[in-house]
């Protein structure tokens, strides 16, 4: 068991290193460069998902995907069959588990366990975060409520 969570731990370390690398280039190259990877889906609230690392490419042990929340967003309470981190890449996250309320900003991290309470919420200025899912059929999970972008 300690080997897998230290597996588990690993992976997520090298998805999230990954997607900060795709975003510093990105910022480097302006839209210069290839397209980012993924599939990118779109919640009627605006908030997208853009699934990076799934079982289609990795397995089913980790998904990681890039969300980015409009202003004054609020998911509402909710609870997921994993384990779920969130990374602040930019803007302002408030993360609020089993009500409890930590505002995370850029370089910050939180997560939550099943069976938690979850609820994201942000100010005027939205946020993008990268969100690790363990086991990685949440993020499919997530996707398949939401909207497939052209």
């Amino acid at each position: 068991m300690r080997a897998r969570r230290i597996v588990s731990g690993a992976a997520v370390a090298l998805a999230v290193a990954s997607v900060l690398a795709v975003e510093e280039r990105t910022q480097a190259q302006g839209s210069v460069g290839p397209a980012p990877q993924g599939v990118t889906y779109r919640a009627p609230s605006g908030t997208t998902l853009r699934l990076m690392l799934d079982e289609t490419n990795l397995g089913s042990e980790v998904s990681l995907g890039e969300m980015v929340f409009p202003p004054n967003q609020d998911s509402g309470e909710h609870a997921h069959d994993a384990i779920e981190i969130f990374y602040v890449v930019s803007g302002e996250l408030e993360h609020v588990v089993n009500g409890r309320s930590q505002i995370l900003k850029p370089g910050m991290s939180g997560f939550v366990r099943p069976p938690d309470k979850v609820r994201h919420k942000t100010g005027p200025a939205g946020a993008k975060v990268v969100v690790v899912w363990s086991p990685g059929i949440e993020g499919r999970r997530v996707a398949s409520r939401w909207q497939r972008e052209p």
